[in-house]
């Protein structure tokens, strides 16, 4: 299998690159690799280059880049996640889960219910820490399009974004699922997942308000990573490219 590496700054092909620290120390310290090796890099653009290691130092590692590849393997179905925000090591994995099962955007949202309480600092660092995660599936699932996580918002503030996508919350009262779902427009799908704990009924009424319909997901409880990638599956084998 491939190693595949992702790149901050953007890639040219037919060029040489110098490979980041925390990408080198993998090449060389971890995987042991030595020149003449091949590598897949891509820097989020869409596109993947072929790579061939020329210099390969405990702090060094230099790659020449080949032609770029077209290759894609995106969903045509776009799906913007609301995550109440969850403890421990619950958000890592639904972010890292949700962009194998090809997610467009992330936002955390902070509900009356979510546990964590953080400073403006740390949670620069937590969103540093979660775009880290969404990269790090990108290298192993083979997307050349990184997903964003945007900044923590309020949940209140978050219904009122303005967006064209159909507007989605889970909720166990509710009349049908997603099969029960007609059509999604060409701009995709926003999904709003509560935290652990699930929404406050007054969250539920306003995001009702501001034109979430409530769909079910089956008749028993789900926990919040559970529900989201649960979602994220059905709407993906209904109306993206899951068989």
């Amino acid at each position: 299998m491939t190693t595949r590496i992702f790149h901050p700054q953007p890639l040219q092909q037919q060029s040489q690159v110098q490979l980041s620290d925390s990408a080198a120390g993998h090449v060389a310290r971890v995987l042991r690799m030595r020149v003449g090796d091949t590598i897949e890099l891509f820097d989020g653009s869409g596109l993947a280059y072929p790579a061939t290691l020329a210099t390969v130092e405990k702090r060094k590692v230099l790659a020449d880049i080949g032609s770029a590849l077209q290759h894609s393997v995106e969903s045509p179905l776009k799906v913007h996640i609301g995550q109440g925000v969850s403890r421990g090591d619950k958000m890592d994995f639904t972010i890292q889960k949700a962009v194998e099962l090809g997610v467009d955007k992330i936002t955390p949202l902070l509900t009356e219910r979510c546990g964590v309480k953080l400073q403006a600092e740390r949670w620069q660092k937590k969103v540093l820490h979660w775009q880290q995660v969404a990269i790090s599936a990108c290298e192993q699932c083979g997307r050349n399009s990184v997903p964003h996580i945007d900044q923590p918002v309020s949940l209140a503030d978050w219904l009122t974004e303005e967006t064209e996508q159909l507007k989605l919350n889970l909720h166990p009262a509710a009349r049908h699922g997603i099969n029960g779902i007609e059509s999604v427009p060409a701009v995709g799908v926003r999904l709003l997942i509560g935290p652990e704990g699930g929404l406050s009924e007054q969250e539920i009424i306003a995001a009702r308000e501001h034109g979430y319909q409530s769909i079910l997901l089956g008749p028993r409880v789900l926990r919040t990573e559970t529900a989201a990638l649960t979602a994220l599956t059905a709407l993906q084998t209904r109306f993206g490219d899951l068989g």
